[in-house]
């Protein structure tokens, strides 16, 4: 299962207003300097995804990236250091500096 805090479901409500795209995509890529990357973008339901719907948001995952994501929590930070969605991944074993990159 992937969740959202009630701040990042808020925050993907009301940029989906303004959207064609149905839901969010949560995802996983290689790269990064520990490995793997999160991605996150709007996008609708593709062929063979897992939906998720929490707070009123569908978020969309393919079954590789859902793998990697699964107990995920995507949250909203609004600081003086950083702002935007972040993952908190129990699944990650090391993480980046910045924290857009992990290891499993």
């Amino acid at each position: 299962m992937i969740t959202l805090t009630e701040i990042a479901a808020s925050k993907m409500k009301a940029m989906l207003l303004n959207k064609e795209e149905t839901g969010v995509r949560a995802a996983v890529r290689g790269g990064g300097c520990s490995g793997f990357t999160y991605k996150l973008e709007f996008d609708n339901q593709s062929t063979g995804d897992r939906v998720i719907t929490d707070k009123g948001v569908d978020i969309y995952v393919d079954t590789k990236s859902f793998l990697y994501l699964m107990g995920t929590q995507i949250d909203y930070v609004d600081g003086l250091n950083q702002s935007g969605f972040s993952f908190v991944n129990p699944n990650a074993k090391r993480t980046c500096g910045c924290g857009e990159s992990f290891s499993v």
